[in-house]
């Protein structure tokens, strides 16, 4: 690695006080000029996405959530309206909880419970760890982002005793996200059961008409905030979705907002090395092969970042991971993203990413300032932790370097609103420039749904299950009678499944006889 080479892959935005430097992916000498005309392209693709196009042909959507920072983009009047309406009201009724005039039961909301999943749970979680803290929070939030019932509890028991205090925000676009309605009707359960009426504590963000809209409005909720079609849930966390919670935490909004705008201004440059989104695309593109052949590492050397990593894993592995190309041509494509933060991970898995196998590349995220006062001296030679911080980041970028593993490293001056903004944006635009290079449609997401529709398939199959098993009790029947009598044969597997954790469960009323091999065991109803 020259000093020349260097500079020539180092570009520093000093107005972002921002900086990427690409100089360890090893790129062959013709490479930018070879995939200047994709580039452009691509480049002329996402000016047609901001435009209004359909950018998401499957369900035929618009994808507006760079318009989320700059209404005035938005291709009609109605969306601009839409827009700035929503932020007025994130502002209005973030004043009042602040104020003490909205409150629940108890009194003042002190705390905020969020119930969604994904991007609904992901984008909110990382942006208040990032930025939060107990000096600065305005309120403590908690979390229900699965349909685990102990997951609920530990949470619940968290609150006792304050969900009169406690604001909960239900977050589902289509309002019938199964996690989602089963965390508002246990958070419910719990509300009523602490004697308070979950309404009069509960706001929600969906679209316009869905269940959950509907719902709300029989139950006279507090608040209904919009989501729209052309937001999808992994690009929300600068819409209504990550907005209000960030903004009831006490996180300053606008500037979030305007360090997005700040970076979609400069990741618009049609100027290849002048795009720090569009290098970061082109990297990963030759780092892969453009099919995914090796995985992103993520190493975030900062604590208030430890979190990014899962956040871009939903971003960019549901962005890319797809089947199909835009042509229907099956292309399998996507890449595997994982990571946790400096300097912990040199204690964990770079023992693997410098000596064993070579299927990664890594990108650190290196964050100038170490912290708000001044350190002290931990050594005779008058480093600091800071020092020592930084000393593990060089230090692992050159042990990989011997090894020829290639890195990237995103350089923000400090950790704060306007920066986390800008890291928002970036990957966003990045994801969507990769998508275009490698054909593919980054804003649907089929697998998902595929799963959803195997769930719904497996609880009615619980369902008869449990109906034929009431018909024979207290007889006992094994998992092949129970196949040939509910006419579920060939899916013995799935009915041992579904048994054995349900014999587990009191509740269920299921029960298993004693035998040493669980596969040979009969179930009974009593």
């Amino acid at each position: 690695m020259s000093w020349n080479t260097f500079k020539q892959h180092y570009l520093s935005i000093n107005e972002l006080d921002f900086a990427l430097d690409y100089s360890r992916i090893r790129f062959s000498n013709d490479f930018f000029q070879a995939n200047e005309a994709k580039m452009q392209s691509a480049f002329n693709a996402m000016d047609a996405l901001e435009a209004g196009s359909i950018a998401n042909p499957d369900e035929e959507r618009q994808v507006g959530h760079y318009w989320l920072r700059n209404a005035e983009l938005a291709p009609d009047t109605e969306t601009q309206k839409a827009i700035t309406d929503a932020l007025e009201m994130i502002h209005s009724i973030v004043e009042k909880v602040h104020s003490g005039s909205c409150a629940g039961k108890n009194g003042a909301f002190k705390n905020l419970l969020i119930i969604g999943i994904g991007g609904s749970a992901l984008g909110p979680q990382f942006v208040a760890d990032a930025l939060g803290g107990p000096k600065n929070d305005r309120i403590n939030t908690f979390y229900f982002d699965n349909t685990d019932p102990d997951g609920m509890d530990r949470t619940l028991d968290r609150l006792e005793g304050q969900l009169g205090q406690t604001l909960s925000v239900v977050i589902s676009k289509s309002g019938g996200t199964a996690e989602t309605r089963n965390g508002m009707v246990e958070a419910k359960n719990a509300y009523t059961k602490a004697g308070l009426d979950f309404a009069k504590h509960a706001i929600a963000i969906t679209g316009e008409g869905s269940k959950l809209d509907t719902l709300a409005v029989e139950e006279n909720w507090l608040y209904r905030l919009p989501m729209w079609d052309w937001v999808g849930g992994r690009t929300s966390e600068l819409a209504t979705v990550g907005l209000l919670p960030a903004a009831l935490q006490g996180i300053q909004i606008d500037d979030l907002l305007n360090g997005a705008k700040a970076m979609d201004a400069v990741t618009r440059i049609k100027e290849t090395r002048k795009n720090p989104a569009a290098l970061l695309a082109l990297s990963w593109y030759h780092a892969t092969e453009g099919k995914g052949s090796k995985d992103m590492v993520i190493l975030p050397y900062k604590d208030r970042l430890v979190l990014f990593s899962k956040y871009l894993q939903q971003l960019i592995m549901e962005s890319l991971g797809k089947e199909t190309d835009l042509d229907g041509k099956v292309v399998n494509q996507g890449i595997a993203v994982y990571g946790n933060k400096g300097s912990t991970d040199q204690h964990a898995y770079v023992q693997q990413l410098r000596e064993g196998v070579h299927n990664f590349f890594v990108t650190f995220i290196e964050v100038l300032k170490d912290r708000k006062g001044d350190s002290i001296s931990v050594d005779d030679s008058g480093n600091s932790t800071g020092d020592y911080l930084h000393g593990f980041y060089l230090g692992t970028r050159e042990a990989l370097d011997e090894k020829d593993r290639e890195t990237l490293t995103v350089t923000i001056k400090e950790v704060n609103a306007h920066s986390i903004g800008q890291l928002i944006a970036l990957f966003e635009r990045a994801v969507g420039l990769y998508a275009h290079l490698i054909n593919i449609n980054a804003y649907h997401q089929p697998g998902v749904e595929a799963g959803k529709k195997a769930a719904t398939n497996i609880l009615k199959m619980k369902q008869t299950i449990y109906e034929l098993l009431e018909k024979e009790s207290p007889s006992p029947l094994s998992v092949e009678a129970i196949a040939e009598k509910a006419s579920l044969q060939n899916n013995e597997e799935l009915i041992f499944k579904i048994l054995y954790r349900l014999a587990h469960n009191s509740a269920s009323n299921i029960h298993i006889t004693s035998n040493n091999c669980p596969t040979e065991a009969e179930f009974y109803l009593q």
